[in-house]
């Protein structure tokens, strides 16, 4: 099956491109955001049409939302664009969104038809591009995921963990609850359904997919810190976590994840398996940054 990636370059997009190029179950063709935030339909008709795809999978929203990016109606309408140009060339449509669809007020998990609520910005947006990709294109797959962290690319792992070298008091919220996953376990999820639907399955529709484990920034936080203290080059001593408490209410943002098990026999997994290599991983990738920079100044 021929794949066109869009959003190759976030993490989760770099994680699916080199997994689909080491299996070499599919012809893969590649976009960056950069490159996919096109001014008119005409640019992205262009785009699928020269690619010839079987399918395209679109990550750029979710990769521009985990790596703390806002997001516009035009970003939405590039998803429209994509899901019309699938439509005319007879290709399928795949969409990666975010439990930020949903507000997080239900104590059980969110299953695929509870109808996205989120009234902030990002949700409202998330769920006009999952509205128009499934009103749009008869074969589409919307797949909602926890927060993805990764070693590459920009995500709350990198994030957290530039502050936690830095030194700096880290303050995060302990009220919001969710299940985050690894870059690696995603681009599982994604291939695993990938190989299915080039095998022929009619799965079309809303599907979830998160860790096991739910938690929270706070110790999330606390996790990496425990990995992160034993490289030399980090010092524990130098960072601080602060908790946030409050009178605010409690968030629960973690998803159920039946139908995907059920529809392509995909089985969740801790995050918390993932932190340790994950973690060393990108100690590794900063330090040959650094030997690149100091053998290139």
């Amino acid at each position: 099956m021929r794949v066109l990636l869009i959003g190759s370059d976030s993490s989760l997009g770099l994680a699916l491109a080199d997994h689909l190029k080491r299996w070499g179950r599919h012809e893969l063709e590649s976009v960056s955001s950069s490159v996919s935030r096109w001014k008119s339909e005409r640019h992205a008709k262009k785009v699928v049409r020269r690619a010839r795809a079987d399918i395209v999978v679109d990550v750029r929203l979710q990769g521009a939302i985990d790596s703390g990016e806002l997001i516009n109606e035009l970003d939405v309408e590039r998803s429209h664009w994509l899901a019309k140009a699938c439509q005319r060339s007879d290709a399928s449509y795949f969409l990666v969104s975010s439990a930020r669809v949903f507000a997080g007020d239900a104590e059980r998990g969110y299953r695929e038809q509870d109808p996205p609520d989120n009234p902030e910005t990002v949700g409202r947006l998330l769920a006009a591009a999952e509205t128009r990709a499934s009103e749009t294109c008869e074969r589409h797959v919307v797949l909602r995921l926890g927060p993805v962290f990764s070693a590459a690319g920009v995500n709350v792992l990198s994030h957290m963990l530039e502050q936690l070298i830095a030194g700096g008091t880290l303050s995060l919220d302990n009220q919001l609850r969710g299940c985050p996953v690894e870059s690696l376990d995603a681009a599982r999820v994604v291939a695993g359904m990938l190989d299915q639907l080039g095998a022929g399955a009619e799965s079309w529709g809303i599907y979830h997919y998160c860790s096991t484990d739910t938690t929270n920034c706070y110790e999330f936080a606390e996790a990496l810190l425990a990995s992160a203290s034993q490289f030399s080059r980090f010092s524990p001593d130098a960072v601080q976590l602060q908790l946030l408490g409050g009178p605010g209410r409690a968030l629960n943002r973690s998803l159920q994840c039946n139908r995907i098990r059920s529809t392509f026999a995909i089985k969740q997994v801790s995050w918390r398996s993932f932190v340790a290599d994950t973690v060393r991983q990108y100690f590794y990738q900063r330090q040959q940054q650094q030997a690149s920079k100091e053998a290139s100044g």
